[in-house]
């Protein structure tokens, strides 16, 4: 969405306002928070990096379609909010 000459301008007035000053009188209250979703709009930061994997698990992750990058992301993410602490540091002393 490309933002007009006048929401530009009006958004740069904005910004020079502090929080309290800005007249939020147009917007409606939010009453029902049932189906507000968690984390809809959040996303984290990516990091590039290069990584090596063995050639199958990539052939099965790529065989899987297009996306196989998020899919390896949200496998990392799984495991490591399912994983407890104390068991990382075992499986990196291993090494």
């Amino acid at each position: 969405m490309k933002v007009t000459k006048r929401q530009a301008k009006e958004i740069r007035s904005l910004k020079r306002l502090r929080d309290e000053q800005i007249d939020l009188t147009d917007v409606p209250p939010l009453r029902n928070w049932n189906q507000a979703a968690i984390g809809k709009f959040y996303r984290p930061r990516k990091k590039s990096l290069t990584i090596r994997i063995d050639a199958d698990v990539l052939a099965w992750l790529r065989g899987q379609g297009r996306g196989y990058q998020t899919r390896i992301n949200a496998l990392l993410r799984e495991t490591m909010n399912g994983v407890r602490p104390s068991s990382v540091k075992k499986a990196t002393k291993a090494k």
